[in-house]
């Protein structure tokens, strides 16, 4: 024999309007799980030898690296870009890999920042020579930032987009890797 349900829920329930008792229960799962903010992992110190075995061992068919910083306004404005088209292109075999160009001093700035965008993976912060560095991603690139290279799965560079770039922009170069 189960004991009766107690009687406030029961009666509350009952002389409830429909409409409401439908507006309780779609607010119920909000209030019971509160968001959980992504947990950025802090940034890995990396040289560029570091970051360029990273996207060899990353076995996807296209690798997408974005040197950014937290100082740098268009890498801030354009980040969101980056975040969903990792999201609309993961399940096509393509990876992402943030570099942040802040100095190591700053990586909790630059963690605070990947958290706030809801990073969730590994993400790096550039050490040593800043010309090793740039010259290593590419001898045409002056070091401004932002900066996004693209590698197919061999870990070849196939496109540099120097400067801010927009969704569509990220879409054709990754999508020209990945092919149809």
């Amino acid at each position: 024999m189960t004991a009766p349900a107690p009687p406030g829920l029961l009666s509350v329930v009952r002389g409830t309007h429909p409409v409401l008792l439908l507006a309780l229960l779609l607010a119920v799962p909000a209030l019971a799980a509160p968001a959980t903010p992504a947990i950025a992992p802090t940034p890995i110190a990396a040289t560029a030898a570091d970051v360029l075995h990273a996207v060899r061992a990353a076995k996807a068919r296209a690798v997408l690296v974005n040197v950014w910083a937290t100082w740098c306004l268009p890498c801030r404005e354009e980040f969101p870009d980056l975040m969903r088209l990792r999201e609309a292109y993961r399940q096509r075999g393509l990876a992402v890999l943030f570099v942040s160009g802040d100095f190591s001093a700053d990586r909790s700035q630059a963690a605070a920042f990947l958290r706030e965008q809801g990073v969730d993976f590994p993400t790096y912060i550039k050490t040593g020579d800043d010309m090793a560095f740039i010259n290593a991603f590419d001898p045409k690139w002056s070091g401004a930032l932002p900066a996004t290279f693209i590698y197919d799965g061999t870990g070849r560079l196939r496109h540099a987009l120097l400067g801010k770039s927009t969704y569509a922009q990220f879409v054709a170069k990754v999508q020209d890797v990945l092919g149809p």
